[in-house]
């Protein structure tokens, strides 16, 4: 909307790489500074008192709604729960109109929705800032989420390397953003029905980032410091056979991560399908860092509403 000044966090490629460092750099900083509290306690250094968030849900949620309201209360302000069923959104209102309304009464919004277009049209029209839970294109905050993760694990992810297997779905769209923006090496390993969007590597190429794509899964994943994967049927997906067959040489396996660095980490944004997409050896096994990956959601998300709200 012209003449309004906010930040909005909608992509990490629309968003200066000295930002995104900064939001992971807090993200550190606000989990070391929860040990000791407990798990409801506020922030020491709480920032957003009296601030309310609401949080738009098109699509079911267990991180993304659990980590977004505790993150808001422990940084001392509240939220608002907001199905999408339950608004006239659902109903044919218009999002410009929704976006102008809520303005006039939260401090900022989150939506985790299918149609990106959706949430560029909610962030044009709304006054407060507009945070990406989600959508078919990307999932940013995962993003800053992982990128925590590792480097708490194995240091700085400037210069390292991480492999993709699977479906270039929106979870992968992030990581090729994040890899341009924070300078790693990036190998996706996809079979061809289910490549990355082309637009989003055409970027990536035109940025001069490391980011390259086989059907080679192996060959992704040797010697990498971080291998990935995500469930082969997300939601909305209805050729769940077609999608397993084509993904099956695809998965996360013992012998797989052999080829990876001896210190390498796997990870995974869950929910995870054990026995499908990664086996239990690996997704329960000492490599494993997923619980530390979802918990750092939380630190995350309170990171990304600091920087969107000042």
């Amino acid at each position: 909307m012209a003449g309004v000044s906010k930040q909005d966090f909608l992509d990490l490629h629309v968003i200066a790489a000295e930002a995104l460092r900064k939001i992971v750099d807090e993200g550190h900083r606000l989990k070391a500074a929860r040990r000791g509290l407990g798990q409801a306690a506020p922030d020491p250094d709480a920032r957003q008192q009296d601030k309310l968030l609401a949080m738009i849900f098109e699509k079911p949620s267990t991180r993304t709604r659990v980590s977004f309201d505790a993150g808001m209360r422990q940084l001392g302000g509240q939220t608002l729960n907001l199905g999408g069923g339950e608004m006239q959104l659902g109903r044919g209102e218009t999002i410009a109109d929704t976006a102008r309304v809520l303005s006039r009464y939260v401090d900022a919004i989150m939506i985790r929705t299918s149609g990106h277009d959706k949430l560029l049209e909610l962030a044009e029209y709304a006054e407060v800032p507009v945070i990406n839970g989600l959508t078919n294109f990307s999932h940013p905050c995962q993003l800053i989420a992982d990128l925590m993760t590792f480097e708490e694990h194995r240091g700085p992810i400037a210069g390292r390397s991480v492999a993709w297997c699977g479906d270039g779905n929106n979870v992968a769209t992030s990581w090729i953003h994040a890899a341009v923006q924070f300078g790693f090496e990036l190998r996706l390993a996809c079979p061809d029905e289910f490549a990355p969007d082309p637009a989003v590597l055409r970027w990536a190429a035109d940025q001069r980032g490391k980011v390259h794509v086989t059907a080679d899964a192996q060959a992704a994943v040797e010697g990498t410091h971080c291998v990935v994967t995500d469930t082969w049927v997300s939601m909305g997906d209805k050729d769940a056979e077609r999608r397993h067959k084509l993904l099956a040489p695809y998965q996360v396996n013992e012998k797989l991560m052999d080829l990876a660095a001896v210190d390498a980490v796997f990870m995974h944004c869950l929910p995870a399908h054990r026995g499908e997409e990664v086996t239990v050896g690996v997704i329960d096994g000492p490599q494993s860092v997923i619980f530390d990956e979802a918990e750092n959601r939380l630190h995350a998300q309170k990171s990304i509403l600091n920087w969107c709200l000042g």
